[in-house]
């Protein structure tokens, strides 16, 4: 089934694992799917040393957010300079996708995840940028304080800092 084009749309290099990923995103995130899958023919063998037949892009959709997976080769590497932020209403959420997004890769600080495939995510309270970005500076600045204690982001403790 084709995903309907949108005028942006990230494209997220990997190696060989980009059907492996689209999977594992789509498991995750309930209002997901995969979409059309290319492979490569012979043609440009000698530049991008795939074989005829291996998937070369994924497309895919989480949350209404489309994506496409290349497989570009090993040449380029994910980092922290770009991330994913999943926005969460409950402290279940931020518990399970902070779990799901981290398993088999690392957990950062101030709610950031690294994934299997080194894709970093920020899990992270629906909240927060009202919390940060209120008029009233010192409150921003509590809730500020008390995410850089943090690894998993805690909804209570972060309304807790907020409130004063």
């Amino acid at each position: 089934m084709p995903i309907a084009k949108q005028k942006i749309m990230p494209c997220l290099w990997f190696d060989t694992e980009g059907e492996a990923a689209a999977k594992h995103y789509v498991s995750i995130f309930k209002n997901s799917k995969i979409g059309r899958i290319s492979r490569y023919g012979k043609e440009g063998k000698e530049i991008h040393g795939k074989e005829a037949g291996a998937v070369m892009t994924v497309e895919f959709e989480l949350e209404g957010q489309k994506f496409l997976a290349l497989n570009g080769g090993p040449q380029f590497k994910f980092d922290e300079a770009i991330s994913f932020q999943v926005f969460c209403d409950t402290q279940g959420e931020i518990d399970y996708f902070w779990s799901k997004l981290s398993e088999g890769g690392s957990e950062g600080p101030c709610g950031w995840v690294k994934d299997k495939f080194g894709l970093s995510w920020q899990v992270v309270p629906s909240a927060i940028p009202e919390m940060l970005q209120d008029e009233n500076s010192e409150k921003g600045q509590r809730v500020m304080k008390a995410v850089l204690q943090m690894r998993k982001l805690d909804i209570a403790a972060l309304q807790r800092a907020y409130a004063g």
